[in-house]
């Protein structure tokens, strides 16, 4: 059984890895023994999480709003490695706190480009060159189904990534290739910073959750690796909410 949770070899796409969570899942499946293919928009900060890590992954910069840029990734993956096993897309932005009357709409779409649209794309190639019983997995958030004022585009953001994702699965389902979406609560890193450097906004989290404090590093990694790993065989089209209990209360 145990030897199912393994991902050693494993040719692992993470998009947005330059930071957050992205950086944490790349040093978890360094750690765990996959070959790594890591994009991010800054060039600088995949040489910072690059220089940790125990093998050198591959390396692509650029954006996911470009329309060509996740065909570039599978180019750099299919040279270096021969192909992809697991497809992680987590490029995401929340750069503001504004209701739905004062947002400006350039705004709105910048947001949905980044966290839908360039989902979207990064899936859609990774459906067609993914090998039969590969992996998709899309970082989502608890807001795409507990939606907070305030944050509105991303909140509707990541309740389309849900219904891509179920959509998604039954597409590829024939060839074995599940797709699972991973809906984070708040974290002390990442996105979550803006709260956990609030200490109002931390306190009302953390009030708001079961186990009573905001995520760790230590906390997001378990989710990918196992949906990433052969004991997932039979998930898909679901997602995983590792939220301490937020969505509970």
């Amino acid at each position: 059984m145990f030897s199912e949770l393994d991902v050693s070899g494993k040719r692992v796409v993470i998009i947005g890895a330059g930071r957050g969570l992205g950086a944490v899942l790349a040093r978890a499946f360094d750690a765990a023994g996959a070959h790594l293919v890591l994009t991010a928009r800054d060039e600088s900060s995949l040489d910072e999480v690059t220089r940790v890590l125990t093998r050198r992954p591959v390396t692509v910069v650029g954006d996911v709003r470009d329309a060509t840029f996740a065909e570039d990734i599978a180019d750099a993956a299919q040279s270096a490695h021969g192909g992809i096993d697991t497809w992680i897309a987590n490029a995401g932005i929340s750069p503001i706190v504004a209701d739905v009357q004062s947002m400006r709409s350039e705004k709105w779409r910048d947001i949905i480009d980044v966290n839908l649209t360039g989902v979207f794309r990064g899936v859609q190639v990774a459906a067609r060159v993914l090998s039969d019983g590969g992996r998709i997995i899309v970082t989502s958030s608890v807001l795409g189904d507990r939606p907070r004022s305030g944050l509105s585009a991303y909140s509707v953001s990541k309740r389309a990534i849900h219904a891509l994702v179920e959509t998604l699965a039954q597409e590829v389902g024939d060839r074995s290739i599940t797709v699972n979406a991973v809906a984070l609560g708040w974290f002390d890193a990442g996105l979550g910073a803006l709260w956990s450097d609030d200490r109002s906004r931390g306190d009302e989290v953390i009030d708001h959750s079961a186990l009573k404090r905001l995520g760790t590093a230590a906390d997001l990694p378990g989710a990918f690796l196992f949906l990433a790993s052969d004991a997932a065989a039979f998930v898909t089209g679901t997602t995983i909410t590792v939220d301490g209990g937020y969505s509970l209360l």
